[in-house]
């Protein structure tokens, strides 16, 4: 089977290539990406092929289709704040990109298509938890951007018979999430701010509240529903039921770092929404035995957590080191993605801000926790990969703060 993931080198799309390429019915991925939010170096070394075009070009479309199988659409631009911004831009991206997708998809052999939703599409609709039948509220353009998609899903599969799946996300999170900029998300944006001593920015008051889901969970279920060829003619939500507010989020983070950051307390974004929770009863039903990994765990600090900030959970007792070596379809592979087949992962570092999961050669490789650094070294090229270098066997210097994010 082959797989077209759009949006292939972002956040999500990169790791859901990862996944896919660890199952036995899938042979090849290809990431359609224009690397206008996405990263080239998400895909260095995965055996994923990117193809570096827009979905708003039907060539582009055309050529990545050939020869496939099924297409993952996550391809947009993310954020409501960007969205009030440029809402135009937004529109494209998601909606009309989504229309030249499924075209796409028609023009190949009614290729099976998985399509990013959003739970933005609630809005200010306050009933909790949020069933895919209740009335929408729209209060964002991307919220209207993201119900055309979906919507469009729906529409081609009642018209023209094509296989579709729209699955409405909630707040994901997890690696290769980016961090640092304006509309990163609040996970990777508290982290970063945290880790540079800065103050955690909260708009609003800090209750309003999210259902997180680790991106490794939703990167399961698509790959579920992509090798299985689920489709539905009703959106589906793809979170658990939880509801975390920003001020408990924070209380989490302060428990990892062992001391509370500052927080900030700003006026309230336009198009917010202000609480989140998924009903996920046609979840459940469709997808059975799928296990979420919380956001918590009790008595000590979740999985998720623990793989996404290796360098905050180093500090955390009871929560143990742990070594991995990955290989194709190895049972304890973790869900952080492996960053290439036959690569050897290493814990690297005690209580310092570089120490986490780093990517070793296949010889000759040893960690090192002696001195005030720690430090990964091959043999006699001795590269570091502590708290001052980015990740991979030619580092270079990066903040410190910065660190962690570059430790997949």
């Amino acid at each position: 089977m082959e797989v077209v993931v759009t949006g292939g080198a972002g956040f999500i799309g990169s790791n859901l290539g990862h996944e896919l390429l660890t199952l036995s019915d899938v042979d090849e991925v290809a990431a359609l990406d224009d690397l206008s939010t996405g990263f080239r170096a998400n895909l260095d070394g995965t055996g994923i092929r990117l193809l570096e075009g827009t979905i708003l070009d039907p060539d582009a479309l055309d050529a990545a289709c050939e020869g496939a199988d099924a297409v993952v659409h996550l391809a947009a631009l993310p954020s409501v704040p960007r969205s009030v911004i440029d809402p135009v831009a937004s529109h494209h991206a998601s909606a009309t990109g989504t229309l030249e997708v499924l075209q796409a998809a028609r023009r190949a052999g009614d290729l099976h298509v998985v399509i990013a939703s959003s739970s933005s599409v609630h809005g200010a609709n306050r009933e909790l938890p949020k069933r895919e039948g209740m009335r929408t509220a729209l209060v964002s353009p991307y919220a209207v951007s993201k119900q055309a998609t979906e919507a469009y899903a729906m529409s081609f599969g009642h018209t023209y018979g094509l296989p579709t799946l729209a699955f409405r996300f909630f707040n994901v999170y997890g690696p290769l999430q980016a961090a640092g900029h304006a509309y990163a998300a609040v996970i990777p944006a508290f982290v970063d701010s945290a880790l540079r001593g800065e103050a955690l920015t909260i708009h609003g008051d800090g209750e309003q509240t999210r259902d997180f889901t680790y991106v490794g969970t939703v990167t399961r279920v698509l790959a579920d529903a992509v090798t299985r060829r689920v489709t539905d003619l009703e959106p589906v939500n793809l979170a658990f039921g939880t509801r975390t507010s920003l001020n408990a989020l924070v209380d989490e983070l302060a428990a990892l770092l062992g001391h509370r950051p500052a927080v900030d307390h700003v006026e309230q974004r336009a198009g917010d929404v202000r609480d989140s929770q998924a009903d996920h009863t046609r979840l459940r039903h469709r997808f059975p035995d799928v296990e979420p990994v919380p956001l918590r765990e009790k008595g000590c600090p979740s999985r998720s957590w623990r793989r996404w900030w290796p360098v905050v959970a180093t500090v955390v007792g009871g929560c143990r080191r742990r070594s991995w070596t990955g290989r194709r379809g190895s049972s304890s592979r973790p869900t952080t993605p492996r960053p290439s087949r036959g690569r050897r992962w290493r814990w690297c570092g005690t209580n310092h801000c570089g120490a986490g999961w780093r990517r070793l050669p296949a010889s000759g490789a040893r960690c090192s926790t002696s001195g005030p650094r720690s430090r990964c070294s091959s043999g006699p090229t001795g590269n570091w990969s502590g708290p001052d270098c980015r990740r991979g066997t030619h580092a270079r210097p990066v903040k410190r703060a910065q660190a962690h994010f570059w430790a997949r």
